[in-house]
């Protein structure tokens, strides 16, 4: 049934330098542990409440990159992320006392709303604990569905802390986001439905970590089914948690963490979820804020619809992933795991998008404080578009400009910048 993995070459390693039987030795796994979960994938409870959300092609996105990009619209579940499906799965196999005790969960967002759907399809009493930057319309939507909420800390690891004090308090059974072989096989039913969705050839999946659940549940299904897709995680580079972890040989917890792509931001991948993708996961590609406000506006510009940071992360790394690998007319799937995002954000994205498009450049310029200098600096940009200016005073020597510059590409920014030096002009990319 593994003969895609069991023929591997022991000495064959993985881009993150582990190999499938240094991961079976830490992890203390067999390979039998993807075929447990294939059982609770297949009889998970997931539809009673999730949606089929459609596989649709990218079509803007697979013309510019040269690939066929389809995107897996986990946006559109009833809570807008994918985490609906882990968490029903979860709940809805508590027995008549864990149920009567009451849940209680901790999240950055998208985990709350599932666990308060959830719970209010099933009747259930819940409680979710999220951190105090958790965007208002994820709070919002999970009071709405019934539950009670606290706001503790300023990261999910925080209020994870207070939720399970909180449990021990009261008594009421703690629903984790990630750490969770329910959870994880709920997560899997996606790339159940991507199979049944997408019969052809397929060269990758992309999707977004956080503690990794989901990753682990695609990976553990697909490797199991199809083990020559490979699977991709992403991380943002703030927020990389997993790809430590898998440098390392084993967990390690991250001393920061970026709080804009608030979905992912979790200090520590999960025990079960580490042990499932250091065995079944290809590598993890990174993507920084800009790429991630560029995906934003890629996924906008083909669905019309917003994804919130953490949704879009896995288009940021399919982009990266595609300009590094030169790859041509492939078949890509980019999980658009969640729309959870404040509206008051979306100015920030749509100023960050162009810069991780590269098209534009933002330059800090010194030009000389004399008459002409002026002229000169804009005959040196040409007619390319202003996108910012700002000048400063700075003596009677020299003159400070800050100026952003709407480029098709990196290079001619840098074609600017050498034209520029020619006239006594010190610019800063």
């Amino acid at each position: 049934m593994f003969a895609g993995w069991n023929g591997v070459p022991k000495n064959r390693v993985l881009r993150h330098g582990l190999c499938f039987t240094a991961g079976l030795r830490n992890c203390h796994r067999e390979f039998t542990v993807p075929e447990r979960y294939i059982k609770k994938i297949l009889n998970a409870r997931v539809y009673d409440v999730a949606v089929e959300t459609p596989l649709v092609p990218a079509g803007l996105l697979s013309e510019r990159l040269g690939n066929r990009v389809l995107l897996k619209r986990e946006d559109l579940q009833p809570c807008f992320s994918f985490k609906l499906r882990g968490a029903y799965n979860k709940i809805s196999g508590l027995s008549k006392a864990e149920a009567e005790r009451g849940i209680i969960a901790a999240s950055a967002g998208n985990h709350a709303q599932g666990v308060a759907l959830s719970a209010d399809k099933l009747g259930i009493k819940a409680l979710v604990v999220m951190p105090r930057t958790t965007p208002e319309i994820k709070v919002n939507a999970a009071r709405r569905w019934g539950a009670r909420t606290v706001l503790h800390g300023d990261a999910y690891d925080e209020a994870q802390i207070s939720a399970l004090a909180l449990a021990e308090e009261r008594g009421m059974t703690y629903i984790h986001p990630y750490d969770d072989t329910e959870v994880i096989a709920g997560q899997g039913t996606i790339a159940m439905k991507i199979l049944r969705q997408h019969s052809g050839a397929l060269h990758a999946i992309f999707v977004p970590v956080s503690g990794g659940g989901l990753i682990a549940g695609i990976a553990a299904y697909i490797k199991t089914v199809r083990p020559d897709v490979k699977i991709i995680g992403v991380e943002p580079e703030d927020v990389a948690s997993l790809s430590l972890a898998l440098r390392r040989g084993r967990r390690a917890r991250l001393d920061h963490v970026g709080i804009f792509a608030d979905g992912v931001a979790v200090r520590q991948v999960g025990k079960e979820p580490f042990c499932l993708a250091r065995k079944l996961v290809d590598e993890v590609v990174l993507a920084s804020v800009d790429e991630i406000c560029a995906a934003i506006k890629d996924i906008y510009d083909d669905t019309r619809s917003i994804a919130e940071p953490a949704g879009a992360l896995a288009v940021a790394g399919l982009k990266n992933y595609v300009q590094r690998e030169g790859i041509r007319n492939k078949a890509l799937i980019a999980i658009d795991s969640g729309a959870n995002v404040n509206f008051d954000r979306l100015r920030h994205v749509a100023e960050r998008a162009e810069l991780g498009e590269r098209r534009e450049a933002v330059f800090a310029v010194t030009i000389p404080e004399r008459p002409g200098s002026f002229r000169a600096f804009c005959r040196a940009l040409g007619k390319r578009q202003v996108t910012e200016f700002n000048y400063r005073y700075g003596d009677n020597q020299a003159a400070h400009i800050f100026v952003g510059v709407e480029t098709a590409a990196r290079r001619n920014a840098r074609n600017c910048l050498e034209t520029s030096d020619e006239r006594g002009m010190r610019w800063l990319i």
